[in-house]
């Protein structure tokens, strides 16, 4: 379940986006981005909490975690099912030409 981000935690997001969009990171390189902030375990901790980061054991040494930001539009479509919405049917051609009256 998807959850919105409060300004504060949008904003790192945004920045991690920035840098490493589909890409895996680690807790170093979170550093790396988010400097000067302290605050990095608090960031990945709440961003996984809402639904918007990924995490999993890096197979070679299992006291280090992979980092996986999710793509801020499956991001949004979670919280559109977790708010009970349904999925927007596609928009047809013929629809979007102004037609009518």
């Amino acid at each position: 379940m998807t959850k919105p981000l409060p300004k504060w935690l949008m904003q790192r997001y945004s920045l991690l986006y920035s840098l490493y969009s589909d890409k895996e990171f680690t807790y170093a390189q979170a550093q790396y981005a988010l400097k000067p902030s302290a605050l990095v375990s608090l960031i990945l901790s709440h961003l996984n909490k809402h639904g918007w980061l990924e995490i999993r054991l890096d197979p070679g040494d299992s006291r280090r975690r992979i980092y996986k930001l999710k793509h801020p539009e499956s991001a949004v479509k979670g919280m559109a099912e977790s708010f009970g919405l349904p999925e927007a049917p596609g928009i047809s051609q013929g629809s979007q030409a102004g037609g009518g009256s």
